[in-house]
């Protein structure tokens, strides 16, 4: 298991003082990312061998928000590889232990010369240790769209939301998702399913759709084929 200590900052918080969902789940990210680097197999051994993670979904459990300056503690672990999917759990501890929000991810190894999945490298084999899985309820990483969904104004994608893979960063379809949240909604859970790369230049076409339960919004191509499907609940 990899963890690393830091402190909620101001930066981070909204007007209430807790932690945004957006800083959230960059903490989950950048701690995965650490792992990759402290154990080098990181952004420039992936770079040089022309290989990649992608990923394919998350699914966030938030059962509190970390306030302004609260000590936290990020961990995250392989618990499964499958082919080229690669299975990953997550969890955030204030500082008795007790745990603020849990995740699960899936992604996909790719070799970036043939531009398709491969089979997961010997190297990550060796590197990654695997732990059990945490003991949650799953959800199906597929996300069903429903037939009527409500069509928003389109937007261009944006310099700031490219990551190293030259496509737009997991966390930013999150955050352009939840801007159709209405005010004080509160996120206890997430899913978000990734389907294709968005890059800079590309527009997004979003669709909307809400019940008494959940919002659901698909941020689509000019076609409707979505880059990324997310749903909140509450």
């Amino acid at each position: 298991m990899y963890s690393m200590k830091s402190r909620v900052r101001y930066s981070e918080t909204d007007s209430g003082q807790k932690m945004t969902f957006q800083a959230l789940t960059n903490y989950l990210q950048d701690c995965c990312i650490f792992q990759s680097e402290d154990l080098g197999i990181g952004v420039d051994y992936l770079k040089e061998h022309a290989q990649a993670w992608f990923l394919a979904s998350w699914q966030i459990v938030v059962e509190r928000l970390p306030v302004l300056g609260e000590k936290i503690t990020v961990k995250t672990w392989p618990y499964n590889f499958k082919g080229f999917y690669g299975y990953r759990n997550f969890t955030i501890e204030d500082a008795e232990g007790k745990i603020c929000a849990y995740a699960d991810s899936q992604w996909i190894f790719m070799d970036l010369k043939r531009e398709r999945p491969a089979r997961i490298s010997d190297k990550m084999l060796e590197e990654y240790q695997m732990e059990e899985p945490f003991k949650m309820d799953y959800a199906d990483r597929k996300i069903k769209l429903p037939e009527k969904m409500q069509e928003k104004e389109s937007f261009q994608i944006r310099p700031e939301q490219i990551d190293t893979n030259h496509h737009v960063n997991n966390e930013q379809y999150i955050a352009m998702a939840k801007n159709y949240l209405p005010e004080n909604f509160n996120i206890h859970k997430m899913r978000a399913e990734y389907r294709k790369a968005a890059v800079l230049g590309d527009k997004v076409f979003p669709f909307v759709y809400a019940d008494d339960k959940m919002y659901l919004v698909s941020l689509a191509d000019e076609e409707q084929k979505p880059y990324a499907i997310v749903e909140f609940e509450q």
